[in-house]
């Protein structure tokens, strides 16, 4: 028998702790996409997310015996911060189980509310096992992040305001749209929606690398994956919850897949309109409103998005900023070789126009040509696409690396130095240089790993790493390998176990590297 949640979610407790968030009208951005995008600010709680409902749901229902025991959760997030202030609010013991790697600002965050945290393990898996454990030793209640039908509840009520509230905006909703990453919200909203107003699609968005409901749904049972990205980290789940993939199978409309570049837009979408900032995983679904949009050409239509959280590291803004354009096709980066000659560069800023140039980097090649990597501003795709084309037609040799991750994680930064001796196999070694792009797990030893397990007969002539806050680490590597050990290096590779491409023949590595 499932539970009823509509009777759940009327009944929840929430607002001892929660606020009834605004639904405000993002004007900017809903005048650039056609559509009313209207916001729920859940990112204005007491803890900047609406992870607050849920937990507060969960252990305000216990038992005065449990409650005197006290609770546990393992989380390194918003989560964690619902779960001490609730506590808190209840005069119940919190125990917090953390990863240690967890930035020095969330466990303070933690401790303030009153949670007793504890650190363990590399990884979110581990820090759950331990969890687990002390659940049992400690006879203390587990509170679920997602998989538990009180937590899915109180996130239930983010729906009940909605239908409350959009009384006051014109037209009827077309779409609301809710991130997920173990599912609670999108369940909960979702089972509330379809209750009462089933002509409502209920839109759930995910990452294209932690698209773990989206799979499941795909195969019609939970689909555990082996590695998600960390950018989202408040939606980096490998392993939907039991009931939440069973509420989001019967009740959701579609899962609409996002990239990083657009997460970045739609946090500078929302800064422009409110002045605020939010975290990856709380700016979700608004990404995904504006590509639900695109995709389905939908004109004039109320699109809400609940924008989930605001619990945002700093050392993330920079690699936002680098990246938001990019998302809204705002700006292109291209390769292009310019002739040494008089006027080729004035011929060159000619054909860019009265267009922004976001960056320039030059390296002189020979005495007959150079390399050009610049940044332009343009109102679309298309123009770029343009752009490109009239610069061919005028003899400029023009590379679009707008998509291509090297170039705009690595070479923009790198520009300025070439090495022809390795491109080339060395007469008397028989070495060349090999280029692999890797993604590092954000934990203490990764970089130790790597070159423990290297031969030391290979030789590092490049590297490069820029770290974009509590997501894996991107490396660009240049390895020296000679023929007789690509064997080697292919079972290097294998055990190593890093996720790689390589880009040995990437274009942009030759013009301005190799």
């Amino acid at each position: 028998m499932h539970p009823d949640y509509l009777e759940k979610i009327l009944n929840a407790q929430v607002y001892d702790v929660a606020i009834e968030t605004p639904l405000d009208l993002a004007g900017n951005l809903s005048e650039r996409v056609g559509n009313k995008i209207i916001l729920k600010r859940e990112d204005m709680q007491p803890v900047f997310s609406f992870k607050l409902r849920g937990a507060y749901n969960k252990i305000a229902g216990l038992s005065a015996e449990r409650l005197k025991r006290g609770v546990i959760c393992a989380s390194a997030g918003n989560h964690a911060q619902g779960v001490a202030l609730s506590a808190k609010k209840l005069d119940c013991r919190a125990v917090i189980v953390m990863p240690t790697s967890t930035p020095g600002i969330k466990v303070d965050a933690v401790r303030s509310r009153g949670g007793e945290v504890v650190l363990h393990g590399d990884s979110f898996d581990e820090a759950y096992a331990h969890a687990v454990e002390l659940e049992k030793t400690e006879k203390l209640t587990f509170v679920h992040p997602f998989d538990d039908p009180e937590v899915i509840a109180g996130q239930g009520t983010v729906a009940m305001e909605i239908l409350r509230q959009h009384s006051r905006h014109n037209g009827p909703i077309t779409a609301i749209f809710c991130a997920i990453g173990g599912g609670g919200l999108a369940a909960g909203v979702a089972a509330y929606i379809k209750r009462l107003r089933p002509e409502i699609k209920v839109i759930g968005v995910e990452t294209f690398d932690a698209d773990a409901m989206k799979q499941s749904i795909a195969k019609g049972h939970r689909v555990r994956l082996d590695q998600v990205g960390l950018f989202a980290d408040g939606t980096a789940v490998k392993f939907v919850g039991e009931e939440t993939f069973r509420l989001c199978r019967e009740y959701l409309d579609d899962i609409v897949l996002v990239d990083n570049d657009a997460i970045c837009a739609a946090i500078k979408d929302v800064f422009e309109d409110t002045r605020s900032i939010l975290e990856p995983a709380g700016a979700l679904a608004v990404a995904g409103a504006k590509e639900y949009a695109r995709q389905h050409k939908l004109r004039d239509k109320n699109l809400i998005a609940v924008t989930s959280g605001a619990n945002m590291n700093f050392d993330r803004l920079r690699f936002v900023a680098e990246r938001a354009e990019f998302g809204e096709r705002r700006e292109a980066v291209f390769a292009v070789t310019l002739p040494e000659k008089p006027g080729a560069y004035k011929k060159f800023l000619a054909l860019i126009g009265n267009r922004n140039v976001t960056e320039f980097n030059y390296r002189y090649h020979t005495a007959a040509e150079a390399h050009v990597f610049v940044g332009v501003q343009v109102a679309d795709r298309k123009e770029s696409l343009k752009l490109v084309d009239s610069l061919q037609k005028h003899g400029y040799p023009t590379l679009d690396l707008t998509d291509d991750e090297m170039a705009k994680n690595h070479i923009r930064h790198m520009v300025g130095g070439h090495a022809p001796a390795l491109c080339q196999p060395q007469p008397d070694e028989d070495l060349h240089e090999l280029l692999y792009r890797f993604e590092f797990p954000e934990k203490p030893g990764a970089l130790m790993n790597f070159l423990s397990q290297m031969s030391s007969g290979w030789n590092i002539s490049l590297f490069h790493y820029r770290n974009h806050g509590a997501d894996y680490g991107r490396v660009l590597v240049g390895i020296q390998v000679p023929q007789g050990d690509m064997g080697q290096f292919s079972e290097f590779l294998k055990n190593l176990g890093y996720t790689h491409w390589d880009e040995s023949q990437n274009p942009v590595y030759k013009l301005f590297l190799g």
